[in-house]
């Protein structure tokens, strides 16, 4: 089971209309057999997305001299993510308050959320978390404080969480460390093989990603070494980190074999069976049945 972003299929919908990627997840990989099923399901994607612009069009007009949080995103994505897994029986949803986009949470912002939450096949909460990487994003105490809320939301209605954590591992295991009832995985995962082991006591996942077959990926064989088979799940970031061979072109489901085929090579498996093993992890995670 891997989950995904099908950032393209969003990310350019118009002059006016550029929108941030949902989260999506698919419970089955698609194959190049499964070409023509995956491009319906790119196209009903943008059909979708397009549906949402068009009944709020007054508010897509004014989203570039807009303020406070991602309205696209809010307004227009999370709503089409959950369309499209109501529509599809292998796609899944989850809607969370990514840091990039939390400038101008208010708390009634988390009713909103809480809607989307409520609908059958959005099954977590993500991405949410913590990202210091980039200068422009939120101040860290702000960001700090929408993660807080929206682990208080998981915990609350039992849901896991999709984390987040880029430049920003110590603030976010410490806030971790505050909702020892609340588990999920953590998503590209890009920490110590040490902080790996503290969240695994505490019973997350880990996902790994295209990077795991970069010649540089140092840390990554020294986190999976300590990571039981039973907490690995795969992962694509669609479009993005694209595995090698491929790295450098859009990613998608497809090239999960080079990450799988990598992980099994490091914890001395079959594909097949890391395959079936990271199957079972991501059912079990989004408790999927």
């Amino acid at each position: 089971l891997c989950y995904r972003d099908f950032s393209d299929e969003f990310h350019d919908l118009g002059d006016r209309v550029k929108v941030r990627k949902p989260s999506v997840f698919t419970a089955q990989e698609f194959s190049a057999a499964d070409g023509v099923a995956y491009q319906d399901f790119c196209e009903d994607a943008v059909d979708v997305a397009l549906d949402h612009i068009a009944t709020v069009d007054a508010r897509a007009t004014a989203v570039e001299s807009a303020t406070g949080i991602d309205d696209l995103n809010r307004a227009f994505i999370q709503p089409a993510a959950a369309a499209l897994a109501e529509k599809y029986p292998h796609v899944y949803a989850a809607a969370g308050i990514h840091p990039e986009d939390c400038a101008g949470f208010q708390d009634t912002d988390l009713k909103e959320l809480r809607q989307l939450l409520a609908q059958p096949k959005v099954v977590a909460v993500g991405e949410i978390g913590l990202d210091y990487y980039w200068e422009e994003n939120p101040p860290r105490e702000f960001q700090q404080a929408v993660f807080r809320k929206q682990l208080a939301l998981a915990q609350e209605l039992a849901l896991p969480v999709i984390v987040h954590d880029r430049e920003a591992h110590g603030d976010t295991l410490d806030i971790i460390r505050e909702f020892p009832g609340v588990t999920g995985v953590f998503h590209c995962f890009s920490g110590s093989p040490e902080m790996a082991e503290e969240l695994l006591k505490r019973g997350w996942y880990l996902g790994f990603d295209g990077p795991v077959t970069y010649k540089n990926a140092r840390r990554a064989p020294e986190v999976a070494a300590v990571t039981p088979l039973n907490r690995i799940v795969v992962e694509t970031d669609a479009p993005y980190m694209a595995p090698e061979p491929v790295r450098g072109r859009r990613n998608d489901s497809r090239h999960l074999p080079y990450v799988i085929a990598k992980l099994a090579e490091w914890k001395q498996v079959t594909p097949e069976e890391m395959t079936a093993v990271t199957w079972d992890n991501g059912r079990r995670l989004f408790r999927l049945g």
